[in-house]
């Protein structure tokens, strides 16, 4: 069976349309991207132990804001994680029709969302001791 062959009943799956599109790229190129989607997913759920330690400080941090913070960093790692699989299939995409690859578009929001999380937490830190 090569690439674009597909067994029977599988016609309407993702990943049946994900292959009839261009050709295969080096194998190298699609393990790197599935390098960098684990990658996203590892930090995807980084974030979300975050949520559950922050959860987990007790009087470390007031409940309003360790509440805040908590949540705040499960879902954006749940965020992290579906648009991991975007970036992904994007990615995916364009190597199979050889274009010019998609830039990372959520990589500076999620930094710049993470440091000021950071000095929130922090600030939270320092102002209850």
């Amino acid at each position: 069976m090569t690439a674009t062959q597909h067994p029977e009943g599988s016609r309407d799956r993702w990943t049946d349309r994900l292959l009839a599109e261009g050709s295969d790229p080096d194998p190298r190129f699609t393990l790197a991207n599935e390098r960098t989607f684990l990658a996203w997913i590892r930090t995807a759920l980084a974030l979300i132990a975050a949520g559950v330690g922050v959860a987990l400080t007790g009087r470390l941090v007031e409940a309003p804001l360790r509440n805040g913070l908590a949540v705040g960093f499960a879902a954006t790692g749940a965020l992290v994680a579906v648009l991991a699989f975007r970036r992904w299939l994007r990615t995916e995409r364009a190597l199979r029709r050889a274009e010019t690859l998609p830039p990372p578009a959520f990589a500076p929001i999620m930094s710049y969302g993470l440091a000021i999380a950071a000095v929130v937490l922090l600030v939270a830190l320092l102002a209850t001791r």
